[in-house]
């Protein structure tokens, strides 16, 4: 296993000194991103159309001696602004097909979620099965929007040698490992997670015995912690909407890899996810609002040196 960034964190950089940042700190593996919600600062999609700059893109990851992890779309594709929808569903159409250029395998996404009929303006999270019209709703939203749209894209995604990582995220259709696992049942095995233990802390979902749940649909895995607030909780719950930036105030936020948990739970974390087949890339996430990005980025390379495994084991003499 090896450590990477995904590298919006670092946007205020132009890519080779994103690259020439991260080699100081013994990185050489990027996520980039191509549009909707990270930007494109590193990544362009227009690079489809013109061999020039894909062919210098390519060079300057060559001379930096970088891989490319995933390349990342997090956006909308079910938004139920048809134009928002369109936009959301071109990046990640393009975004496939510039990963099948590069010879990049995954592709991180959100599920999306759509509105609460046709007619709607803006997306509708259902996280409740009742006044009954909610389950109502959420059953709209699967069998009329998100299983006609996910069944083919990852068909499309499949056709072009591409695995869908979903990031299960709160305020989409897919934000637990069992609506993850849901949507794979429906379209297919190009479809599994980007798995981001942060998003599964402050729904009270143990993200190591997550892993065991998920097993070989975990195609890529963010490094990015949460902390939880035992003085907050009772008055806020975990469904808090206070701005993130309102720390007092609020039952959890998001915190760079050891401030919210410390190395021995790390360390069972990368161990468990060896041990159930995920022997790839930790992306490093940079969300903390208490720290800046370039401190937050320098202390979680530190701190996850130590926790990830680079080399398999040798086999044991009584095998």
């Amino acid at each position: 296993m090896r450590l990477g960034v995904f590298t919006p964190l670092l946007s205020q950089l132009p890519l080779d000194k994103v690259l020439t940042k991260l080699r100081a700190l013994d990185i050489t593996t990027v996520e980039l991103a191509t549009g909707n919600y990270p930007g494109d600062t590193h990544c362009k999609l227009s690079m489809l159309d013109d061999a020039a700059a894909l062919k210098a893109f390519q060079q300057t990851l060559k001379d930096h001696g970088t891989s490319i992890s995933a390349l990342s779309c997090h956006g909308n594709p079910l938004h139920p602004d048809p134009e928002k929808a369109k936009q959301a569903q071109e990046v990640s159409r393009q975004t496939i097909l510039l990963a099948e250029k590069l010879g990049v395998s995954v592709v991180v996404d959100f599920s999306g979620c759509p509105g609460d009929s046709a007619h709607a303006k803006f997306p509708n999270w259902v996280t409740c099965p009742w006044p009954p019209e909610y389950l109502d709703i959420l059953e709209w939203q699967w069998k009329e929007v998100v299983v006609p749209y996910w069944i083919k894209r990852a068909e499309f995604a499949a056709q072009h040698g591409v695995k869908i990582a979903i990031e299960m995220h709160p305020g989409f259709v897919v934000y637990s490992p069992e609506t993850l696992l849901k949507l794979r049942s429906i379209a297919g095995p190009a479809i599994g997670c980007n798995y981001d233990p942060s998003h599964m802390f402050w729904q009270g979902i143990d993200p190591v015995a997550a892993i065991r749940v998920l097993g070989d649909a975990i195609f890529h895995v963010h490094a990015k912690d949460t902390q939880l607030y035992p003085a907050n909780l009772p008055r806020t719950g975990v469904l808090d909407t206070k701005l993130y930036t309102d720390e007092r105030n609020r039952g959890w936020i998001f915190r760079t890899c050891g401030y919210g948990h410390g190395a021995e739970w790390w360390k069972e974390f990368v161990s468990t996810l060896r041990m159930f087949g995920y022997d790839n890339v930790l992306s490093i996430e940079h969300e903390d609002s208490l720290l800046s990005p370039e401190e937050g980025l320098s202390k979680a390379a530190r701190f996850l040196q130590e926790a990830v495994v680079r080399e398999a084991p040798a086999a044991a003499w009584w095998i």
